[in-house]
């Protein structure tokens, strides 16, 4: 089995989204590690703020199988995927680590770059598996973390799963 750390995201109906995605990971993959949630001003584009969170899957399908299953997830909860690139999104999950591969791998580029560029990503992420190494870097996520230089504002919210409370605002 692979451990794997998957981003997820969305700035459409967020709640109900998040809530979906996570109920199919759930379903399909089983006991699920979940971050805090966070949320954040839209990178790339004009839009609503973004929430976001890491989760970790444990999972025996290959990285192709595995990121054709999430693309499928994200086509059942409405994801469009004609507009441009930096857009608002319905469901958005990204495969950020598979185990300690490293380069592109069934047309999937491992670690997700991302994980170095966004807070987005690296802040639940190093939440989630802080003594975790980046494959490419060999430094922990929490270290990565602690040295993240970039100006991106997010905070913790809120967030209500399963009728549990998996993250609380700051």
């Amino acid at each position: 089995m692979a451990r794997v750390y998957l981003s997820l995201g969305s700035n459409i109906s967020p709640t109900q989204y998040i809530c979906a995605g996570l109920d199919a990971l759930a379903d399909q993959f089983g006991e699920l590690t979940i971050s805090p949630v966070y949320e954040s001003v839209a990178v790339g584009f004009d839009g609503d703020n973004f929430i976001n969170l890491v989760v970790g899957i444990d999972t025996s399908l290959s990285v192709g199988d595995l990121s054709a299953r999430l693309k499928a997830i994200e086509d059942a909860n409405g994801r469009v995927r004609s507009g441009p690139k930096y857009s608002g999104r319905t469901l958005d999950i990204d495969i950020l680590t598979y185990d300690d591969l490293c380069g592109v791998v069934d047309g999937v580029t491992l670690p997700r770059g991302e994980v170095l560029r966004n807070a987005f990503v690296l802040l639940p992420l190093s939440e989630v598996a802080p003594d975790d190494k980046h494959a490419r870097s060999g430094e922990t996520f929490a270290a990565l973390w602690r040295d993240y230089q970039r100006d991106q504002k997010l905070w913790r919210v809120d967030f209500c799963w399963r009728e549990q409370q998996i993250s609380v605002a700051e």
